[in-house]
């Protein structure tokens, strides 16, 4: 579901994958500073098929910040393609981690 989704905490969701030379390059580490910067909680995670699976939650205009910052062309490595949906928050994150 794209578009808002903004549920009764304001919050909101952000799952993206990120495909690309993502790995291996500070990807993570580059995320998790951009998504503390915002205020997020989540984390970016490493899958065996080269790409990055983030997840944050927090308003969503700093949602939408950290998306735009995914696919701004200034992160290490190389991003081809982010493919993201917006959910209602669900809580339980702490922090901003790299898995």
């Amino acid at each position: 579901m794209n578009g808002s989704a903004e549920g009764a905490t304001g919050e909101v969701r952000l799952v993206a994958w990120v495909h690309g030379h993502v790995q291996g390059v500070g990807f993570r580490w580059w995320t998790r500073s951009r998504a503390l910067e915002q205020g997020l909680t989540g984390y970016a995670a490493n899958k065996p098929d080269g790409r990055v699976h983030v997840v944050a939650e927090g308003t969503e205009d700093a949602c939408r910040a950290l998306l735009a910052a995914l696919r701004g062309g200034d992160t290490p490595g190389h991003v081809d393609l982010v493919v993201e949906t917006f959910e209602p928050a669900r809580g339980g994150l702490t922090g901003f981690v790299e898995r």
